[in-house]
This record gives structure tokens, C-alpha cells and sequence, in this order.
């Protein structure tokens, strides 16, 4: 059973575990200095029977940043050296397997903001916000419209793209810049467009009437819309559609957040706003502009996957994927050693080098009508494209339930 004492312990008398494996930064410290200002020193320091530093060693160097001359000790007793070398290792390690729920801390986020709250002090950075929440899956080349069991296996070996790696379609741009000028009346011929790769934003030469309009890294979106401001170079920024808020807190701009979705040249799709100094306002929301790139998004989409054919399967085929959809809306659905044949593919995927990918299952006609039963359960609508049955695999299916064994 284990035993603990709770008590103040002066900072002189708190000795470190000599062999700590876990480093701080001067700027990890100044951040736990600033949390403990602001919330007190609500997390003890755990220490041996001999003040031996077990957990809490940042907390300990914060507290000698802060001048404090005690801090809070819970003092452990009941672990046996071996324990306390483990427990200190599992202390900092096991930290590092959990994950964030990024939906939920976006949400927290946004209300600390309504709030006036000092985000620093939650331990999250702006560019690392900006990183995290304009993050999505990208659609790969390779990837096969309809064929959901290889889609998801290529989507475990997809990179995540940030808005540091867009690159914005023209037709996207074009939307902006032609919107741009007519609203606030400026030659298009006098925009420019820094942000390219290899570019240098700061070493551009700005000429008197240029203005910029561009999509800039969102990572270091503050840093360049003080850099404009400090100079009156006038700019229009494409900027993050979540975090907006917090981007150039220290300069005279207006936010101007749509949240439309724009899908860039690599696939990602993000939560796009703007921020610029050429307008009065300081928050506008523009309902005109939404929607025309809203309309700009859905045409390079359509365009991107106007020839890709959407397959499906005869209802005598069933996948892992589709059982794994109806388990999703509560379908129950069983099939029977006798009512299946497995299959790699069908013979009318040979023609075009196809095949099921994890393989598959004819279905005797009865099995057949419950999947199709459990399809209009899940609202399952057909695709535009069917592969077809052959009519060996027909033959198949008919004698399926009268005593032929299943096999390859």
C-alpha cells in the first residue's frame, strides 16, 4: 500500500535525481515560470524520504526563476529504488503517447480568445496552432476512386500537408485578385506575389502603389504582416481560417474570416480567411466572397476528378469495406461458410489489371438479397460504375447453398 506526506519544503533542501534523462529549455522554464504566476503552484513536486527530486524538476528550476523560497512536496515513501529509477523515466515518457484531440482543443482554444486570454500560457505557440489546425490528408495519385479498401490502405502512408506547403490554384487567385481590386480599387498589374519557393519576402523590392497579395506561410503570418505594416506596404493575405484571431495581434489589420474550405495545388484542403491594412474595418465577414470561392473550389475539383470512374460491386460481392460500413450504422450481417466463395478479384477487373484489394467473397443468391437488405438499411446508394459478373462466376453464384465447397 502505498504512503505520502504533503508538505512545504524549501527549495535549498530539494536535491536532483543526478542521473535525470529529461532536459529543459530556458524557454520550456520561462513558460512553466509564467503558468505557476498565473494559476499557482498547483502541481506538487514529488520527492524521496531523502528530498531526492523524483518528478517535478522544471517546476523546481521555474520556482528558482521565480524567486520562490518553497514549493508544494508530496513526499513517496513506498517505492523501491528500482521503482523510483522507473518511475522517472515512465513520468516524462508516458506523457509523450498521449495524443491531442485537435477538434476539442480548437474549440478551447477559440473560447480562450473570446475570453482575452493569454493563449501562451496554455504551453501552445501560434505557428504551432496555425501547423496543427490547418491540417489535413491528401489524395495521392495513386489512389483508385471507389476502391475504399486500397484508399485506406494508401491513406496510412499519406504525409500531412500543412499551409506552409500550399500553393494556391489560379483559378483560387484569380478569384482573390479580381475581388480585391474591385473593392477597394486597384490595378491588378500593381499586385505582387512574394511568396514562392526560394522566395525572400523581406528582400523584395516594393515599389511605390504595390500591393501584395498572396498566400504567405501561415506559420509566420504575424511576423509578416508586421513587417508590412511597419512599412505602409499594403497587403491582402490569404491566413488561417481557425486561429485567425490570434495572427498580427500587435498591428493595425482587418480580419476577414470566411472559413471557406480551399483545396491547394498538393490536396490539402483548408479553412481559408483573410487579414489585410487596406480596409477601415477591423472584423468583416463577407458573405460574397465565400461564395465565389466556394464556386472557384468546387470547379478545380470537379475538374481534378471529372474522369475518375466510381466503381461498385453486384450485390453476389461483398468486401471487408462494406461489412465494416454496416457495422458503422448498426447492420448486423452474417454469411455462412456454404454461402461464399472467396475471390481476388472478378474476371471483368482483368481487362483493366484490377482486382479486390484484401480479396472478397461471392454470395450465394440468398446471402445476396440480405446484403442488398442491409444496403437500403444503411441508405447505401450504387455507384455510377458496376463491375459486371462473368457468367463462370454466375454459374458460381447459382450453385452456391446446393452443395458445391467454397475454395479459391
Amino acid at each position: 500500500m502505498s504512503t505520502s506526506k504533503y508538505s512545504q519544503i524549501a527549495l535549498t533542501a530539494l536535491a536532483p535525481y543526478p542521473n535525470n534523462a529529461r532536459t529543459h529549455s530556458d524557454a520550456q522554464i520561462e513558460k512553466i515560470a509564467k503558468s505557476i504566476q498565473e494559476f499557482g503552484f498547483l502541481n506538487p513536486v514529488l520527492i524521496n524520504k531523502d528530498n531526492m527530486i523524483i518528478a517535478g524538476h522544471g517546476r523546481v528550476l521555474a520556482a528558482e526563476k521565480l524567486g520562490l523560497k518553497q514549493v508544494p512536496c508530496l513526499r513517496v515513501e513506498h517505492l523501491t529504488e528500482a521503482q523510483v529509477k522507473a518511475y522517472i523515466l515512465a513520468d516524462n515518457k508516458l506523457a509523450e503517447d498521449a495524443g491531442w484531440d485537435m477538434e476539442l482543443v480548437s474549440q478551447e482554444i477559440a473560447e480562450l480568445k473570446d475570453m482575452d486570454f493569454d493563449i501562451d500560457l496554455t504551453g501552445f505557440e501560434m505557428p504551432e496552432l496555425n501547423d496543427w489546425f490547418n491540417r489535413d490528408f491528401t489524395e495521392g495519385a495513386s489512389r483508385e476512386e471507389g476502391n475504399d479498401e486500397y484508399n485506406e490502405f494508401l491513406d496510412k502512408f499519406e504525409a500531412k500537408k500543412t499551409t506552409d506547403d500550399c500553393y494556391t490554384p489560379q483559378l483560387i487567385y484569380d478569384t482573390v485578385a479580381d475581388w480585391v481590386a474591385k473593392e477597394y480599387k486597384r490595378k491588378r498589374e500593381q499586385f505582387m506575389r512574394p511568396f514562392y519557393p526560394g522566395g525572400n519576402y523581406q528582400q523584395e523590392e516594393y515599389k511605390a502603389g504595390a500591393v501584395v497579395v498572396d498566400n504567405p506561410p501561415f506559420s509566420i503570418i504575424s511576423e509578416i504582416c508586421r513587417f508590412y505594416c511597419d512599412r505602409k506596404i499594403p497587403f491582402f493575405l490569404f491566413a488561417p481560417g481557425l486561429t485567425l484571431f490570434g495572427s498580427a495581434r500587435d498591428c493595425d489589420v482587418c480580419y476577414i474570416p470566411i472559413g471557406v474550405s480551399v483545396t491547394y495545388e498538393n490536396g490539402a484542403k483548408v479553412q481559408t480567411s483573410f487579414i489585410t491594412n487596406l480596409d477601415k474595418a477591423k472584423v468583416r465577414g463577407i458573405p460574397e466572397l465565400y461564395e465565389m470561392l466556394k464556386d472557384a473550389d468546387d470547379k478545380i475539383r470537379a475538374e481534378k476528378y471529372k474522369e475518375m470512374p466510381k466503381y461498385s460491386y453486384p450485390d453476389e460481392v461483398i468486401t471487408a469495406t462494406k461489412i465494416n460500413y454496416f457495422s458503422k450504422y448498426g447492420i448486423p450481417f452474417v454469411v455462412y461458410p456454404e454461402e461464399c466463395y472467396r475471390i481476388s478479384g472478378l474476371d471483368s477487373q482483368k481487362d483493366d489489371d484490377k482486382s479486390l484489394f484484401g480479396s472478397g467473397f461471392l454470395l450465394s443468391e440468398k446471402a445476396a438479397a440480405e446484403k442488398a437488405a442491409a444496403e437500403k438499411a444503411a441508405a447505401e446508394k450504387a455507384a455510377a460504375h458496376r463491375w459486371p459478373l462473368s457468367e463462370r462466376e454466375l454459374a458460381i453464384v447459382k450453385s452456391l447453398g446446393k452443395g458445391q465447397k467454397n475454395g479459391r
